[in-house]
Parts: C-alpha cells; structure tokens; sequence
C-alpha cells in the first residue's frame, strides 16, 4: 500500500465473485461484502456462505486489498450463537475488520479482538456519539444525511481530541461517496416493515419507495399533478464533483454502494473514483474534461439519475428519480457464456443463446475470476468464414485481448 492508500482508501462492494474480482482490477483497496442472512443486501444478492470465506480473503490480500465483512443487520437473541461463529470464522480467515450496528456484535467482536468498523445504521451524527463508538471501533461510518461543514467539525474533534480505536490509532472516518440513497434515515426506515412485515433492518427491504405512486386531495379526490410519480425515490449520490472537499475534509475512507449490483457497475465506478483519486492526489485538481469522462463512465451503468454532492453540500432533497429501474445509457442484452477461449490466438468462442451479433458490438464478459471487461467486436466468425453477422444459435469466434474463462457471461451492450 502506496503513502496516498495509507492516507485514503477506495471501499468497493462485492456481491458475488465476478463483482469481487471487478472491484479488485478497478483499483479498490478494500471490499465489503456478506455472507448468510445477518447483513443488509441479504435479499438484494446472492451473497457469500461461511466457507467462502477464505476464498475471499486470499483473493483480496493477493490484489492488495484489505476484505471486511458486514454484519449489520438488528440482532435477536436466537442469533447471537450464529455471531459468535459468523465472527470466529471471520477471524479464522484473516478477515480484516467487521462492519457492525449492533452492539451484541461489536461486543462478541471485541472479545474475539477482531477489529471493527461501527456501520452507518448507527446513525452517527455527532462527536458524542463518534466517542461513544470509539471504544469498539478502528473506524466509524457517519450518517448520510450530514453536511461537509458537520462531517469536518467531527473529524477535527477526532484530532484534537486525540480519539483513538481499541488497536490505539487514530479513528478513522469513513463516508459513502457514490450509490443507491434511501428517502429515510439510515436505519430508521420501517415502510418494507409496515407494509410487507419485511424490515429494511434485517437485509430484506422490498423497495417500496422504489415504486410508482400518486398524490391526492383527501378532501376533494383529486390527484395532484407532479412532474413524475416517483415520489420516494432519491436520485443516486455522485460526489466526484465535489470530491477535492470530501477529501480535504478529514474522512479516510470512501464507500461506494452497490453490493446488490452487477460486476460492470462495480468495476466501472470504482474506476471512476480510483481515478479522480489518484488524480487528485498527484496534481491537486480535477480536469473539467476528465472529469466530464468520467461521469459520462458512470451514466452508462445502472443509475437511477445522479444527485451532485448530495446532502453533503446541505440542499434540500429535490432529487427525484425520474423511473423506478436503471437509466444507464446502454442495456446488457444477455447473448450465451463462453464455451471456449484460446489463449495463443486470443479468440474467445461463444455459442449465441439469446440474440445475434455483429461486428463492430460491443461485449461484455462477466464471471468470477474474469470480472468485467469489455470489449468490440472487431472480427467475426461462424464456421472459421468471416461473417457480418450471426444469429441465435449459431456458434462464433471473435477476438478479445482479455483472458476469457469458460461459462464466463456474455452480454451485448446496445445503446438506449
């Protein structure tokens, strides 16, 4: 780990492997993930079991990368066994820290001397409440909700007030800098709860506040005319804008959300954000024309709309999403998996399950050691003849700089 990694840390989200492996060849110096039920994308992916933690963890630390596992989610009493051993086998692995709300958690992690970052449904939002969390943890994530100014005034505080966590460093900071928001207080929304005795706290939010809805006079019954119907749904946070003052601000690490999301968003926003890093860290600015490249990178990945700055810059939330689902800019169109990739000539072989090809498509390959990468299709055949085109059905053979595996995906990226 470089001096600029000592100082600040990329924190990428891994789902699943293809995601892991997207995180790791994107530059990230830390991921997060969860494994079984106790964790808050518990319903959103497939998630990891307990045995793959190793996995994990030898994956992570050979890319130089640090591996922290989430156990976030409200605690009963017929689970702390399942803590204990979620917690012990943590360890076990070399996991590096624990992310955690709950305190039966930060308590069966303390005693095991397994390091731990205080999650951001502890809501912190104060000094107090940091210096509370201190006593369990090496770093704390602050709420959402608070302001640059708010988030300076508490990592001042850490260095004046010399706060340090139970391995006697100084505590470190950490914020979301890019991802989903919710249109409640991080740990306070109970709307999947009431309405589908689903809680957002337990991992199994059923996005309601996704959802289409309308708004009417109760007194005369008429609807009342919005610019769209979406009227719980925060547009996604995006902070490369303003990412000069997250960064002169004190915080240490910068989570990007998304553990729910697929390897290609994965692997293109952690680029984006190890990019405007790195670039920032060597030249102290942010050119306009890469930093309109790299949102444009953003916008051709799931995103529901982005909110500059969110509610760091202390704005009313007037954010909206304008549609419940993604407004990337291309759409993956599902077409096979690799059935073959020969190294020495660099062609990867694919029979086309779902659609046709052409020369001149852009691909995506996603799979669990492959990651994502992209690639156009320069040169296409069917049966070793060259060919324009092919269809469902057909099996082809295409060129591809990038070391493909068999059963990677493949998908084709068309444009909206």
């Amino acid at each position: 780990m470089n001096e600029h990694q000592k100082q600040f840390q990329l924190l990428a989200p891994a789902g699943d492997f293809p995601s892991l492996a997207a995180a790791l060849q994107n530059g990230a110096d830390a991921v997060y993930f969860g494994v079984g039920k106790l964790n808050m994308r518990s319903s959103a992916t497939g998630n990891f079991s307990q045995r793959d933690l190793p996995e994990l963890v030898r994956r992570s630390h050979n890319a130089g990368a640090e591996a922290w596992l989430t156990i976030n989610t409200v605690i009963y009493d017929r689970e702390l066994v399942e803590v204990r051993r979620l917690c012990l086998a943590a360890k076990q692995s070399g996991v590096d820290a624990v992310i955690a709300s709950d305190l039966a958690v930060l308590q069966i992690a303390a005693e095991l001397h397994l390091p731990v970052h205080v999650s951001v449904q502890a809501n912190i939002s104060n000094c107090l409440a940091m210096k509370f969390y201190a006593r369990y943890a090496e770093v704390v994530v602050l709420a959402r909700e608070l302001t640059l100014s708010q988030i300076r005034r508490i990592c001042r505080y850490i260095q004046t007030e010399d706060i340090r966590g139970p391995g006697g460093r100084p505590l470190k900071v950490e914020i979301f800098v890019h991802g989903a928001l919710c249109m409640a207080v991080a740990g306070h929304c109970y709307l999947s709860l009431a309405q589908a005795n689903a809680s957002a706290n337990r991992g199994a939010c059923v996005q309601n506040c996704r959802r289409t809805y309308t708004l009417q006079d109760s007194e005369t019954g008429q609807e009342v005319l919005l610019d769209h119907q979406y009227l719980l749904s925060p547009k996604d946070l995006c902070t490369l804008t303003i990412l000069p003052r997250i960064l002169r601000s004190g915080v240490s690490v910068l989570k990007i959300e998304g553990r729910g999301r697929s390897a290609d968003y994965v692997a293109a926003v952690t680029a984006c954000y190890r990019q405007a890093l790195d670039e920032y860290l060597a030249t102290g600015a942010l050119p306009l024309a890469k930093l309109s490249a790299w949102q444009d990178n953003l916008a051709q990945v799931f995103n529901r709309g982005f909110w500059q700055g969110g509610y760091y810059l202390g704005e009313s939330i007037d954010a909206w999403a304008k549609a419940g689902d993604s407004q990337a800019r291309r759409r993956k169109k599902f077409l096979g998996v690799i059935s073959n990739y020969y190294c020495r000539s660099a062609v990867a072989e694919v029979v086309l399950q779902a659609g046709g090809l052409a020369a001149g498509d852009t691909v995506l390959i996603t799979g669990p050691t492959t990651g994502a990468v992209e690639c156009e299709v320069q040169e296409l055949r069917v049966q070793d003849q060259p060919a324009a085109q092919a269809d469902q059905g057909q099996r082809v053979t295409f060129p591809c700089a990038w070391k493909l595996r068999r059963n990677d995906k493949i998908y084709r990226l068309d444009c909206r």
